[in-house]
């Protein structure tokens, strides 16, 4: 009996141990309204590419502030705005932007900017 007493609290406290090392985690990457602006973007009604823009350089800012890593996509989509708002030097630097951060997004961004529509 006071071996399967023992047993039981052993279990006990390895359940307790293991569970209260278990710690709830921040998200990998800062977002904001970026998953938003997308959708907005590619409904094509509620906002203009300036609009837009305007969020993306916002989220940027704020993930900078709070020295938070920036979402995958974030620069890529805010150069394709500037690349169609007839501004492919912003458009290339962010390009080059999401490539430094995110280098598996190299070979596309290069075809973009070879392209040089970033569309």
């Amino acid at each position: 009996m006071k071996v399967s007493v023992l047993k039981t609290l052993a279990v006990a406290l390895l359940a307790t141990a293991v569970l209260s090392g278990c710690k709830t985690t921040e998200p990998l990457y800062y977002y904001g309204d970026y998953q938003q602006t997308v959708y907005t973007h590619f409904k094509g009604d509620e906002s203009s590419a300036a609009e837009q823009m305007g969020i993306l350089e916002e989220v940027i800012q704020t993930a900078a502030a709070n020295g938070k890593a920036i979402a995958p996509g974030v620069h890529a989509h805010l150069g394709m705005l500037y690349f169609e708002t007839g501004n492919p030097g912003q458009g290339t630097a962010h390009f080059e932007q999401e490539k430094a951060l995110f280098p598996e997004s190299t070979a596309y961004l290069d075809f973009l900017i070879k392209s040089g529509k970033g569309e």
